[in-house]
């Protein structure tokens, strides 16, 4: 292994790529070179590179800050990975992350979104130029809005999205902004404040500013708020686990949340792959598709294991509440147990589904005109289109959210 090592190494050097410290870099048998460009790509000392389907393209930076270990990431062009681990991840043009980062699967850093050091990030999809600080876990999560790297949405340090409960499962992914207008790149940024944290599953409208030290646990979906969170009181109370009180929020968030992934999922294949060049190359493309489906399989599955989970909460919660007992939780708890497969097979039936390709047709028509004045550089086009054009786009992917929304709620009818 370690002769592969060396070979693979002095095929790097002859191609171009700049590695200053070739002895302490380690390439796995499996790294197909042909997939790394030699084109300004540096390898710092103490790199790692795993992984048959690592891609590296042109003027990538690996390890500056600190060794970096990559295994089966998608790296587009001028990124930088300054230091830490990376699996399973896809980044593209001009993405960035520091040092101590730790990058896991399902995870979409898309142009220009970046982090600083020691950013933890699993099933997160970042969209064009947001922001993370330092000392951040932010995992299961979407965050979009702002309009370029001056006016972009940004996560404070030390910052936390809780996405693990008392009750030990992972149905609590937050949808910060959303797809259909998101990928816009038109709407007003996001802000949550540093010291902070967000309790999933949330959802939070565009132009959202949670102030610095707030820990949030509610939806906001009215525009341009601050939220000033408190603390709970001091003290303590009996905690019966498995309860789940607010059901329908949990189900519900959960349900809007993979929808948007649907949508961004089509958004993908009928618009990002109008952008393949040497800037945006197949492999990375099908490295974009593969970490989406990842995030997708990721919610499905978490929403079913909370779903087998909620049998038992009847009992829990009746044992608790006596007589505060509500009948319609019940009858929604029954319902999403007893329809957890249905539901699960819907979604997956229903990743195809477009009810309104009218205004896809439209909108990918003025896309194609886009294209031919600006050549395919995603942002300057998505930038250029106009007001009416990004109501056409939206308008197509907000009838996919709401088409697979409608029809989950169709077979969990006491959640609507």
């Amino acid at each position: 292994m370690k002769n592969q090592s060396i070979s693979k190494i002095q095929t790097l050097l002859e191609k171009g790529v700049k590695i200053p410290n070739p002895k302490s870099v380690e390439i796995g048998p499996e790294v197909d070179t042909d997939r790394i460009s030699g084109d300004d790509v540096v390898i710092h000392a103490g790199c790692k590179l795993y992984g048959s389907s690592t891609l590296i393209l042109r003027g990538t930076k690996l390890g500056y800050e600190g060794p970096v270990t990559i295994e089966n990431c998608q790296i587009g062009p001028q990124v930088e990975l300054k230091g830490g681990f990376f699996k399973n991840a896809v980044f593209l043009k001009k993405a960035s992350m520091g040092s101590g980062s730790n990058v896991r699967e399902g995870t979409i850093l898309e142009e220009e979104s970046s982090g600083a050091h020691t950013v933890g990030l699993k099933q997160t999809i970042l969209f064009p130029f947001v922001t993370l600080g330092s000392l951040i876990n932010f995992c299961d999560c979407l965050m979009s809005g702002g309009t370029s790297r001056k006016n972009h949405s940004e996560v404070g340090s030390s910052y936390i999205h809780f996405n693990y409960t008392p009750n030990q499962d992972k149905a609590t992914p937050s949808l910060i902004g959303d797809v259909p207008r998101g990928v816009m790149l038109n709407q007003r940024p996001i802000f949550l404040g540093g010291q902070g944290g967000l309790v999933g599953p949330c959802r939070l409208e565009f132009g959202t500013v949670i102030a610095a030290g707030s820990i949030f646990r509610k939806d906001e979906l009215r525009p341009e708020r601050l939220l000033i969170g408190n603390m709970a009181k001091g003290g303590s109370m009996p905690f019966t686990p498995g309860v789940y009180y607010n059901i329908k929020r949990i189900t519900v968030n959960n349900i809007i949340y993979i929808a948007n992934l649907v949508a961004l999922d089509h958004w993908y294949t009928h618009v990002r792959s109008q952008f393949i060049s040497d800037d945006f190359p197949e492999p990375l493309f099908v490295g974009l598709k593969e970490k989406l489906d990842m995030a997708i399989d990721e919610r499905i599955y978490r929403l079913k294991a909370l779903s087998r989970k909620i049998s038992d909460s009847v009992t829990a919660y009746q044992l608790h509440a006596k007589d505060k007992e509500s009948h319609l939780v019940v009858q929604q708890k029954n319902e999403l147990y007893q329809r957890r497969t249905k539901l699960e097979e819907n979604f997956k039936s229903q990743r195809c589904a477009e009810e309104n390709t009218e205004s896809r047709d439209v909108f990918l028509e003025k896309l194609d005109l886009g294209i031919k004045t600006s050549g395919k550089a995603y942002i300057s086009v998505i930038k250029g289109l106009s007001i009416e054009d990004t109501k056409a786009g939206t308008a197509w992917l907000q009838g996919i959210v709401d088409h697979i929304t409608a029809g989950a709620l169709k077979i969990i009818p006491s959640f609507t």
